[in-house]
């Protein structure tokens, strides 16, 4: 199974290098990881694909680091979540791939109508797991709501879904049997986990970049 993290911030943007969180990527079982910031690359057998934030709301988003390979790789194109308006916009330009935060958004900004458009675009939600393994009390509990709610639409529309780690840090990666387990807890069963955790790898199979905007 070709297994993609699919969002991690590397220094500058977050405290470690992009080399040792390829690495650790690989011991924790990841084929891939989706990198800010970075042009795309490879590093320790794990291919970085690039993600190309405009406006980033991270420190460091828009700030390319070194792969550790002196190539460039392949890139794909995220968008960050707004209000219901934004998300009907960039859904509709179908010049995004990935729409990030959703979790940090009103439960009116992502509806059925914009679950057809994502499907019918293929645009994949992602689900960003740092809200719970990070968040506590108010804001965990709001993100499993949102990601119950985007399940469900999931199921219903079969739009695509990513699962990343939102990792800052080696210390806040997690395996893709960790996003599984946590998957669980807001009604991802384990085989859809495991296609998400595909999303990435298909959207890039034909062999050209991707834009995801974030």
């Amino acid at each position: 199974m070709q297994c993609t993290d699919a969002c991690v911030f590397p220094y500058p943007g977050g405290d470690s290098s992009l080399r040792r969180m390829a690495l650790l990527a690989r011991e924790l079982g990841f084929d891939s990881l989706v990198a800010a910031g970075s042009a795309g690359g490879e590093a320790y057998g794990v291919e970085i694909v690039g993600m190309k934030v405009p406006g980033g709301s991270k420190e460091g988003e828009g700030q390319p680091p070194h792969c550790g390979t002196g190539r460039e790789g392949r890139t794909i194109t995220v968008a960050r979540a707004g209000d219901y308006n934004a998300n009907r916009a960039l859904l509709r330009s179908g010049k995004v791939k990935v729409l990030r935060g959703i979790q940090c958004t009103p439960r009116n900004s992502f509806d059925h109508i914009l679950s057809r458009i994502a499907a019918e675009k293929c645009i994949a939600v992602d689900i960003d797991m740092s809200s719970l393994t990070s968040g506590g009390g108010p804001l965990r509990q709001r993100a499993l709501q949102r990601y119950a709610d985007i399940v469900r639409l999931h199921w219903r529309f079969e739009f695509p879904v990513t699962l990343s780690s939102g990792a800052c840090s080696i210390l806040g990666m997690r395996s893709p049997r960790d996003m599984e387990s946590l998957g669980r807890l807001f009604g991802l069963e384990e085989d859809e986990a495991e296609r998400a955790l595909r999303t990435v790898s298909q959207f890039l199979s034909p062999g050209r970049p991707v834009e995801v905007v974030g």
